[in-house]
């Protein structure tokens, strides 16, 4: 059986995330949840100004990154994967951001995963002038709406680019196992913080 050390499970750990999944055993979580960079500089656009310019967004993961999340998981679902060089799937995901043809960013954005499903479309419009820790926070209801439908109660989830802590905080009000990795200091603080202020009570214990 593989075994996964405690001292990662319902934690953020700060480090570039090819460091841990090497040191994972093979199949070890259930699902891998994530959202890495698309390589398209994103910190640059203009409506993005309200947050510091880095280079993280410069640049898609290498292949091993990628090969590496689908040898510790069961199954993978990987927002952007468009933008990847990943396995023909017939299961993807949309999310309909609800936006006119006229707004200057992306109308939707698609998850490539492992499940050989029919696609499935998620409508959510993000509020004008919403606070994002991120630049490319994804809404908590997206990710949380992912796990409903493609993890159940026990399943351990990873999100080896964790960034703000979306997916963690969305496996956290499922009571869902998860390990978050964060390779930026700034973003694993946000994310902890962000856990810890969970306002489901029964999550005390839980993430304790």
């Amino acid at each position: 059986m593989s075994v996964i050390p405690q001292n990662y499970l319902n934690k953020v750990i700060c480090a570039d995330c090819i460091e841990i999944l090497r040191a994972l055993p093979d199949k070890c979580v259930d699902l891998v949840l994530t959202d890495p960079p698309y390589g398209i500089g994103i910190s640059k656009n203009p409506i993005r100004q309200m947050h510091e310019k880095r280079d993280w967004d410069d640049k898609i993961p290498e292949k091993e990154y990628f090969t590496e999340m689908i040898r510790v998981s069961k199954n993978q679902i990987i927002w952007g994967g468009n933008y990847f060089d990943l396995p023909p799937s017939q299961g993807f995901l949309v999310w309909d951001k609800e936006q006119p043809e006229t707004f200057s960013t992306a109308m939707c954005e698609q998850a490539w995963m492992s499940f050989q499903s029919p696609a499935k479309m998620f409508r959510y419009r993000v509020v004008d002038g919403i606070k994002k820790d991120h630049p490319t926070q994804k809404p908590l209801a997206l990710m949380q709406w992912c796990l409903e439908k493609y993890s159940g109660p026990g399943q351990i989830v990873l999100d080896p680019f964790a960034g703000s802590g979306t997916t963690l905080v969305a496996a956290a009000r499922l009571q869902q196992p998860f390990i978050g990795i964060e390779m930026c200091d700034e973003y694993c603080k946000v994310a902890e913080a962000r856990l810890k202020s969970c306002k489901n009570s029964r999550l005390s214990d839980f993430l304790s």
